[in-house]
């Protein structure tokens, strides 16, 4: 008897995925069901021919993987898929399921899939992952981005692997190659905290049977918190921006920073607060970045920007007259600078165990989330317990309060030291 039935290469092309780093798949059609096996190589989409579903002979890899061992991969799938069928019309002879097709192929050709499935290739699990983790936890624009930005990386660093490969070395391979490319050791700190993440994920759903994600501790010099620099403002430069007059549209830039100053929300949160999240004398949302459901009271001067916005209309019932965050960003700069806002502020880094210093105007370094440092700090001196803070501002624990708490202290031990001046 004879099996009708497709075999097919081509390659796996996801919406917005990369397509200098494509994965390779063989797709067997049969019975009206489909299959796909990753064969575990990925190139850029140019190099592949479609006619002869192939790579083309001018391929050269940055790896040093050769097209004739990619092509003898592809021809040995197929030879391997051409045996599973043979199995069963001279052997069996019977028609199999897909699912015995795809354990048999498995079989043949030792490949132990690493999760369930016929995934195996490293990128298709980060592409899931994010796929997954976007949809059910309403990941902002920001977050997307910042992975796609890693699988790019990623990309460039391990072009062709799975993700059982992945452990301690291999981590460890990752920090040392981010070193190489000059990056500052805070930004691979972030890196290495997000590779985490996907990996932890990875472990949870059974596609990661690693411990990298547990056990992976590297030194970073200068992430630990004591070089870390807090941007925020005094009271007196709150007054500055208090009394700027002039561009309508660093006023409204002016208000909303003025509002993050004052109760402590993330940018992502107030971008997304509408009048029906303020309440009597409080507002009430979940958060944006941890969905953690808060209720932070409104103080005179919260409340006072409200009140200045009453009865205007935003976008989508917007409470405030929002724009992107960058754009927010660029326009802080320009209204510190307009505001004198320009007390010298020293900068350390570190790229691997080199200290670096810089000095720069305060007005230079204005973001949306000093906002939210600034509330934290003056609140602080104010004497509100921390434990307080940590009610209204949704941080996850004590610790996260340390770098103020330490700016505080600084701050108390300077006025002290006026009393000996008398």
């Amino acid at each position: 008897m004879y099996i009708k039935r497709s075999v097919k290469f081509l390659l796996h092309k996801r919406s917005g995925s990369n397509s200098l780093n494509v994965p390779i798949r063989m797709r067997i059609s049969y019975a009206g069901k489909t299959a796909d096996f990753p064969i575990g190589f990925n190139i850029p989409a140019n190099y592949w021919d479609q006619t002869t579903q192939k790579v083309k002979s001018n391929f050269t890899s940055k790896n040093g993987i050769r097209v004739v061992d990619i092509n003898r991969t592809i021809d040995e799938y197929r030879h391997i898929a051409d045996e599973v069928f043979a199995r069963y019309e001279l052997i069996e002879k019977r028609k199999p399921t897909m699912d015995e097709v795809k354990q048999l192929f498995n079989d043949m050709s030792n490949r132990r899939p690493v999760f369930e499935g016929e995934m195996h290739n490293f990128f298709d699990v980060f592409d899931k992952f994010v796929e997954t983790s976007s949809r059910q936890n309403a990941w902002t624009f920001s977050t997307r981005q910042k992975f796609s930005t890693l699988r790019s990386q990623l990309s460039d660093f391990i072009p062709h692997t799975t993700i059982e490969a992945i452990d301690d070395n291999r981590m460890q391979d990752f920090v040392d190659y981010f070193r190489k490319i000059g990056y500052r050791n805070t930004t691979i700190a972030k890196k290495v905290s997000q590779f985490r993440w996907f990996l932890r994920w990875a472990a949870k759903h059974k596609y990661y049977n690693g411990t990298a994600h547990d056990t992976f501790k590297p030194k970073i010099k200068g992430v630990d918190g004591n070089y870390k620099e807090v941007i925020y403002l005094t009271p007196d430069e709150i007054k500055l921006l208090r009394e700027y007059k002039g561009n309508t549209h660093l006023e409204h830039v002016r208000d909303v920073f003025l509002f993050l100053c004052f109760t402590g929300l993330r940018y992502s949160d107030v971008a997304k607060l509408t009048r029906h999240d303020v309440k009597d004398g409080y507002i009430q949302i979940v958060t944006q970045k941890t969905s953690d459901g808060i209720k932070i009271e409104l103080n005179k001067h919260s409340q006072a920007i409200l009140d200045k916005y009453d009865g205007l209309t935003f976008g989508l019932g917007r409470a405030l007259p929002i724009i992107s965050n960058q754009k927010m960003n660029e326009a802080l700069k320009e209204l510190g600078r307009l505001c004198g806002i320009d007390e010298p502020q020293r900068i350390v880094y570190f790229t691997g165990n080199i200290r670096h210093e810089e000095i720069y105007p305060k007005w230079q370094l204005l973001t949306t989330h000093c906002g939210r440092r600034t509330f934290v700090v003056n609140a602080l001196r104010l004497g509100i317990p921390a434990e307080v803070i940590i009610r209204w501002t949704g941080h996850s624990n004590y610790s996260a309060m340390k770098p103020y708490i330490k700016i505080v202290d600084e701050l108390k031990e300077r006025e002290m030291s006026k009393f000996d001046q008398m």
